[in-house]
Formats: structure tokens, sequence, C-alpha cells
């Protein structure tokens, strides 16, 4: 059986502990709401530290640019 949660008078919504505890979500944790037709995706936004070296041997070379697009 899916978790389940009831948006409140406030237009809040508390997130299950399960889905918590599963995903090691923290209070203070902000979030990035991405609707998808019907629903919405809910994705955490990673802290500026955790993206250091995320592009770490990226070339220039290989930069798509606007003029080889359709």
């Amino acid at each position: 059986m899916p978790v389940t949660a009831t948006l409140s008078s406030k237009f809040q919504i508390s997130i299950p502990k399960a889905i918590r505890a599963a995903q090691h979500w923290e209070a203070g944790l902000t979030f990035a709401f991405i609707p998808k037709g019907k629903g919405v995706l809910l994705v955490p936004v990673p802290k500026r530290d955790a993206l250091k070296g995320i592009a770490a041997g990226a070339k220039a070379s290989d930069y798509r640019d606007r003029s080889d697009r359709f």
C-alpha cells in the first residue's frame, strides 16, 4: 500500500516518516517542485558544496553550441 499524506487547510503536507527515513531527509532541507502532468516531482536541492567538482574533467572542446542544434 502506498504511503499517503493529506493537504492541510494551510496548504501544507507533512512528508511521512517512512519516506523521510528512506531518503535520509532532515529538517531544513530545501526542495524544488517540478510539475509533471497532473502530478509534481519533489526533488531536494543540493547544497553548493555538494556540487563542487561535478564537472571535473569536462572538455570545453566537446561543448555543444547553439549553432549545432536543430
